[in-house]
């Protein structure tokens, strides 16, 4: 009797019938099946600011989905050419070439089927997805040399065309070289008062105001790790200043920038014992420690991070970047300098000093044997990989018939299957060239600098170039380049002449 009374009271009668609704909808269920649209969960590149570094984007659907269905209807615009993988439930979309910088995409995905409503012959259309994402601005950062922004670091903005002078009035910047996310700029200058003596130069990062919120990483993301991102997070203001490495003790002179922004190696030398000079790794938040390695000239690190490619005597030694270590990892006989590494790594570009007193071009891979790429009487200045290492980008020199010692500079772009040469265009005859290849790979930037030879003692603040020659002024081109999707070999496009009084471009990445 007391057992029916408990089961009349009121809360167990309402628990009782919640169980019999619940266990009726359930049923209901199980007979009419999921009838919730499967729908993209993540994707990869959604409102971000994408960089050539960024190959591929993720999508991450909430089931396994007919994969035929979502690549027939999977749109973007403008087109961006690509291949597709899948793994479970994710699909990788990688790009064929670099996404142009400076424009907008709109993605859009619909009438995607799941697998398993396929498999049963009754399709549950997916619900439709749209997205916007966008590549970075074309920016490239060079030194004035007129009036105020003379020596001063100047970014220019092309896609907003938009100038903002990054430096303060008191520093003569000497160089710079921008860092991997574009948001800073590490650079060397001396007091403008004491700007002619190039050994006081001290090292700066300065912000650019340039938001990289790149869709990077694609590797941890592929395979389900999700990684932090904060979108409202906002670029600090350009033109903060930041000193990192100062000239008390030492002298700084040439520097080179880790792949990953993490890493700084600075030649240097003693000031109270001259012959106390070599190489210093800098890291943040760690005091700069010296390497453990022999007097060297020009210097590269490689793309990993890991080690430095240094001339030394008759050859180039690559050394570990760590202070402690006592031998070098290799060491190249063969070679005289390094110019540049492929992004990855797997290839690299060296010159040979050869006896007859030429230079030869060599592409030096991982696998296989070094490919002569060309020989010259002139200078081999620089080189770069295109995104695609289908093409190497070089400015050179050629030897030109004349009674005083004379040499021509021109760009070229180098095949690397044919060993084909294609010059695009041939440069005032001047000894100090720069040229920067574009991230995309879309355009060459390069300078022309007029000197002050009708200044007999020109004014201590005045640009110089690398040679310690006086800049009367400069002027930028821009010289554009075809898409390697739409031409294997560089068709030559006449350069453009920017109005910007300026020299030593560089692209932000």
């Amino acid at each position: 009797m007391s057992v029916s009374r408990k089961f009349l009271q009121p809360l167990d009668r309402v628990a009782l019938t919640l169980m019999l609704v619940l266990s009726v909808l359930i049923g209901l269920l199980l007979l009419r099946g999921d009838g919730v649209a499967p729908q993209v969960r993540d994707f990869s590149w959604d409102g971000k600011a994408i960089g050539a570094e960024d190959t591929a984007f993720i999508l991450n659907f909430s089931r396994p989905m007919d994969t035929k269905s979502v690549e027939e209807n999977l749109q973007i615009d403008p087109p961006l050419p690509g291949k597709i993988s899948w793994a479970g439930r994710r699909m990788a979309y990688t790009l064929l070439t670099p996404a142009p910088y400076g424009n907008s995409y709109q993605f859009n995905l619909h009438s995607a089927k799941d697998r398993l409503s396929v498999a049963e012959n009754s399709p549950k259309v997916m619900q439709p997805f749209s997205s916007r994402f966008r590549t970075r601005d074309r920016a490239f950062v060079y030194l004035g040399v007129e009036e105020d922004e003379q020596g001063r670091l100047v970014l220019y903005n092309l896609s907003q065309q938009q100038k903002t002078i990054l430096t303060p009035r008191d520093l003569v910047v000497v160089d710079f070289k921008p860092y991997p996310d574009g948001q800073k700029v590490l650079f060397s200058a001396t007091e403008r008062t004491n700007s002619q003596d190039l050994l006081s130069s001290q090292l700066y990062t300065v912000t650019t105001g340039i938001n990289s919120d790149s869709g990077t990483q694609i590797t941890q993301s592929f395979l389900g790790l999700r990684l932090p991102f904060d979108a409202t997070a906002k670029p600090e203001p350009p033109g903060k200043i930041n000193l990192i490495l100062d000239n008390k003790e030492y002298q700084n002179l040439k520097f080179d920038l880790s792949a990953d922004g993490q890493k700084i190696v600075v030649q240097r030398v003693n000031q109270q014992n001259p012959g106390e000079f070599g190489l210093w790794l800098l890291q943040e938040n760690k005091k700069p420690q010296q390497l453990n390695s022999q007097p060297g000239g020009d210097f590269v690190i490689t793309p990993d991070s890991t080690s430095v490619a240094v001339a030394q005597g008759e050859g180039v030694g690559i050394l570990p970047l760590q202070a402690d270590a006592e031998k070098p990892l290799d060491f190249l006989p063969e070679y005289g300098m390094v110019l540049n590494f492929s992004r990855d790594g797997a290839q690299a570009t060296m010159v040979k000093f050869n006896s007859d007193y030429t230079r030869s071009l060599f592409l030096v891979t991982s696998q296989g044997e070094p490919q002569e790429l060309l020989r010259t009487t002139g200078s081999i200045k620089s080189c770069q990989f295109d995104p695609l290492r289908q093409n190497l980008y070089c400015l050179l020199t050629q030897l030109l018939e004349k009674e005083e010692y004379e040499e021509q500079p021109y760009l070229v772009a180098i095949d690397f299957k044919t060993g084909n040469q294609k010059p695009l265009v041939i440069l005032p005859d001047q000894r100090d060239v720069q040229m920067s290849l574009a991230p995309d790979g879309l355009a060459v930037l390069f300078d022309q600098v007029v000197a002050a030879t009708d200044a007999v003692n020109p004014a201590a603040d005045v640009p110089r170039t690398s040679d310690g020659e006086a800049i009367a002024t400069s002027r930028l081109w821009l010289l554009p380049l075809l898409s390697p999707a739409s031409s294997p070999q560089p068709t030559q496009m006449q350069p453009e002449q920017l109005p910007l009084p300026g020299f030593h471009p560089r692209w932000l990445p």
